[in-house]
């Protein structure tokens, strides 16, 4: 069944009653914190009860790595999703870390955007497959590759909502407007439902006045949709990911940890009730 026929309720505390959302977290631009805003959400929300899968659909394979998933032994990845016909549940492989499984990326994902091209129904591809898997999941994060390719356009086709990480530096809208364009497109030829979650400012130093402008720019940008709650530079969250922990697990009281806890919190008090 397509999942424009479902009907879901996203209740906070419905855990146990699966019908997955659908959430892309998405920057084309590099070095926002994509990646680790995937993994330290994916496993804040987990910790907090919520069964989570995050398809790991970039080829850098940065999440998989960051839950300690050794790629050189994984069976199925989002490839085999994608371009091969393999059964979602298939390439589905649990993490450590409670109530987290992940779907991993291998390194054959970067060939996929060009065999893509050659295959019907190119752009649903992923709606396809991860409708196999909704009745299992709270919640379905993909970790989108940076760039506006085919495999991004699966992504945001298969998505009730997309959730875009924004650094706070110089040039943090640069490419912003492009990936809204690309999310019209896809709203108005696949996905008619798609909406913006929210945006989260990234790599937050409150003490400079560039971060300030920043954060002004950002919110005129995206009015009404700016979270809350920022995530700080912090030390121990680039550490993580090279000891394959997310950051809640790695050092449960940093700074990083505690911001993410607080995003898990804030995400989730703004489902649907």
């Amino acid at each position: 069944m397509g999942k424009s026929h479902i009907k879901k309720d996203f209740l906070p505390f419905r855990s146990g009653n699966f019908l997955a959302k659908v959430i892309s977290i998405i920057n084309q631009k590099g070095g926002v914190g994509k990646t680790t805003t995937a993994v330290s959400l994916a496993a804040a929300v987990g910790a907090k009860g919520y069964k989570v899968l995050l398809a790991d659909i970039d080829p850098q394979g940065n999440s998989t790595s960051g839950f300690g998933i050794n790629k050189r032994k994984i069976g199925f990845s989002s490839y085999d999703v994608l371009v091969k016909d393999i059964n979602a549940n298939d390439a589905v492989v649990k993490t450590e870390f409670k109530n987290v499984d992940i779907m991993p990326a291998y390194l054959n994902l970067a060939g996929a955007e060009v065999e893509l091209i050659e295959l019907d129904k190119r752009e649903s591809r992923l709606k396809m497959a991860v409708a196999q898997l909704y009745d299992k999941y709270d919640y379905i994060f993909f970790d989108c590759p940076p760039s506006l390719g085919l495999i991004t356009i699966n992504a945001l086709t298969a998505s009730d909502t997309f959730l875009v990480p924004v650094q706070c530096e110089f040039y943090a809208l640069e490419g912003l407007a492009q990936l809204m364009a690309t999310v019209r497109q896809v709203k108005r030829l696949y996905n008619p439902h798609i909406e913006l979650e929210g945006v989260l400012q990234t790599m937050y130093d409150g003490r400079l006045n560039l971060t300030q402008q920043v954060v002004t720019e950002i919110k005129k940008f995206f009015p009404n949709k700016v979270y809350k709650t920022t995530i700080p530079r912090n030390v121990r969250l680039s550490e993580a990911p090279s000891f394959g922990e997310p950051i809640i697990y790695y050092d449960k009281n940093s700074k990083g940890a505690v911001a993410y806890m607080d995003f898990a919190e804030e995400f989730l008090s703004k489902q649907k009730r």
